[in-house]
This record gives structure tokens, sequence and C-alpha cells, in this order.
């Protein structure tokens, strides 16, 4: 339940939809992707006009216009690491501004300058991180790839995929920095329906999603510095669903964290959401048109039939590698008995389930009020599987 007054998880007190938002951009903060002074300033200014239906959008676009023009000018002086951290935060603020726009062109414009920003950002601040496009079914799909620091032997490698709402740019910071101080390279994939995919290819979700998976795992293993046998998968948000589905599939994969589950029932949840629109709107984090979107449904009626689909019930007890499931006591997106009903149904011997808690803190979903508790957590559990030296 959101408070009555402004905290810093609740900026907006009774509007849940804007308040989320604002979390996962703020989120962000440790890993130098965003200013915590930037979005107070843009937030007090929405805070008198949550009534209008551009202000979200021209809030966070102009403030992220202003930074793109001020990374110009700094690189224009030769300046190109403060232009990168320029350029980072402006594209995350245009990916913010992007999140309420109804499809169409002016969300793909959006998208398509947060991308650009957020890519010129990263390849200027972390010169360990390449550009990639992974093979799949006759077209691409966009990634980062992470290389640890000062690793010449083949190393260990996590596939992450994204939520509904994030992206690479986002993942390859928060999962990635901590995977290559500890020695293994990330993959940071916009797949069907993710980021770049969906935004700027058209690429719509798909419930058999270890498709994506197996691709993924084609091309890391395929890659030189690479452990082919020390290959995880994971997957944020309703990469919870994702990444349970690509293990129970593709065997290949050494270790699968759900970091945060997803709801169990996806078409209830849907369904949630399209009861949530006829009545308050602020009371749901997702707007009306983000699942259809995504998934390619002509609106949310037709959402809640192709979310059906997504039902991990009779594929949860295939999957046989280790796996992890992260969840947030106090996560109120998907609730935690879902993600009980996740880690009962798997079928692997050596699983294990985390819930953060609200005194230990990171009890948000997907640890997004501390998402380095949840990193380490993961990390720290990666270990173990992870430790093997090539032979």
């Amino acid at each position: 339940m959101a408070s009555e007054v402004p905290t810093w998880i609740d900026h907006f007190p009774g509007n849940f939809m804007w308040s989320n938002a604002t979390l996962v951009t703020k989120g962000m903060a440790p890993y130098g992707a965003v200013a915590l002074g930037e979005i107070d300033a843009v937030c007090e200014r929405l805070r008198r006009r949550q009534d209008e239906p551009h202000a979200w959008w021209e809030e966070w676009n102009a403030l992220g216009a202003r930074l793109e023009k001020s990374a110009q000018a700094a690189e224009a002086k030769g300046n190109r690491p403060s232009a990168g951290n320029l350029y980072l935060r402006a594209g995350m603020y245009y990916f913010t501004a992007e999140r309420f726009i109804v499809p169409g062109p002016d969300k793909r414009e959006t998208g398509r300058k947060a991308i650009d920003c957020q890519t010129l950002g990263i390849l200027r601040r972390y010169p360990n991180v390449e550009r990639v496009e992974v093979p799949y079914e006759g077209v691409t799909l966009p990634a980062l790839f992470m290389k640890a620091p000062g690793v010449t032997a083949r190393a260990p490698t996590m596939v992450a995929f994204d939520g509904l709402d994030n992206c690479k740019e986002m993942s390859v910071l928060f999962n990635g920095l901590e995977f290559a101080a500890r020695g293994w390279h990330t993959l940071a994939i916009d797949g069907p329906g993710q980021g770049e995919s969906l935004r700027l290819r058209d690429l719509r979700t798909r419930h058999d999603y270890d498709v994506a998976g197996t691709a993924a795992y084609d091309w890391v293993a395929a890659r030189a510095d690479v452990d082919a046998r020390r290959v995880g998968v994971m997957g944020y948000s309703f990469g919870g669903y994702y990444a349970p589905r690509v293990a129970a599939f593709e065997k290949r994969y050494a270790a699968c964290v759900a970091f945060g589950a997803m709801h169990w029932n996806m078409a209830e949840w849907v369904d949630g959401i399209r009861r949530a629109v006829r009545t308050d709107a602020k009371s749901s984090a997702q707007s009306h048109f983000q699942v259809p979107w995504a998934f390619g449904a002509r609106d949310l009626d037709h959402a809640v039939e192709m979310a059906r689909r997504f039902d991990l019930t009779a594929v949860a007890g295939r999957i046989e590698c280790p796996f992890l499931v992260v969840h947030g006591e106090n996560d109120r997106i998907v609730p935690l008995d879902s993600a009980r009903k996740l880690f009962e149904a798997v079928g692997s011997k050596r699983k294990h389930f985390k819930i953060f808690t609200a005194a230990e803190g990171a009890a948000e979903h997907c640890q997004v009020d501390n998402r380095q508790l949840g990193v380490d957590y993961i990390a720290d559990w990666l270990a173990p599987i992870f430790e093997k030296r090539e032979s």
C-alpha cells in the first residue's frame, strides 16, 4: 500500500503508475545512469501536473534533450568521458519519458533517442562493452556484451534477458558490472518484446522464449573467450517467466536465475490490468497499452487470451540445472505467492529461494529499492557453480 505522504519509494502517493516508474529510474542511480537531484527536480514539477496527459513525456523528454545537448558540447571539446556520463543520463531519461507514450511515431522516435544516447554513454564509459547482434530466426537480436577486464582464459558468462519495460542498457550495468568484477562476462540482450527489439524492430514477445534462449546460448558459446560449460541464464521481472522457460528446454545452460518471479497465472495478471484501467488506471504499474504492445495484441482483451499461453505449470518441472528465485517481501508488482509457486514447481534438485525482507532492504520488485543487494546475492549463489576452472 502506497503511503499517504511522499517517500523516496512512493514519490506520487495515490499514483502507483508514476511512483513505480520513478522508482525504476531512481534504481539506476548507483550505476551513474541517472542523478537523484535531476530526478527530484522533474518530479517536483510533475507533482503539480498529474492530471495532464502529456506531462510525463514533456518533463522527462525536456531533461533528456538538455543533457543530450550538453553531451554533444562536451564531446565537441574533446571531453569524451564527461560526454559519456551525460549521454548515459540523457538516454535513461528519454527511456523514462517513452514509458507512457502510446505506441506510434512519437514513441518510436523517443525510444530511438533513448537507445542511441544510452549506447553512446555506455561505450564511452565502459571500453569493455561491445554492441553485438545475435542471429535469431532470419534476423538478429541487439545485445551488449560486457567482458570481464583482465580475464584471458575462457570465462563464465551470464545471459541476461530484460523484463517487460526495461532494456539491455540497464541490465548490462546493474548485472554486468558486478559480474565483470567477479571475472564473468555478461550478454545483456533485448529479446523479442524487449527494449530495442520491440521499439525499433517490431519483434513481439512469444511464450516459447526458449527459442531466443537457444539463440543467445549458441552465440556466446561460439566465442573464444566464453567457457560454454559455464553459461547461465537469468531474467528480470517479466524475465522471471522467460528464464525458467529457457532453462526448461535449453539444457546447455549451467544455471538459471529468476531475478524476481513473474505472475504464476499470467492471464489473471493481464486481466487485473484490464480491470484497473476501467476503474483507476493510476493503481496499476503498467499502462493500458504496454502489455498489448509487447504481445502484439489488438487490445487488453486480446492480450488476456494470449497470456494464457505464458504458463509454466507444465514446464517448470523440466528444469534440471541449479535454479535460484530472488523475490522481495514487499513486491507490489508480483505477489510473493507467485514466487513460491514457481520455486515449488521447479524440478531441479539444486534450487534455492531467497526472500528479501523489509528489515534487510531490497524488498520491492526485483530489489529496485536496493538492487545491489539482489545482484550481490545472485553473484554469491552463482560463484560455486562457476568456480570450476576450464580444463
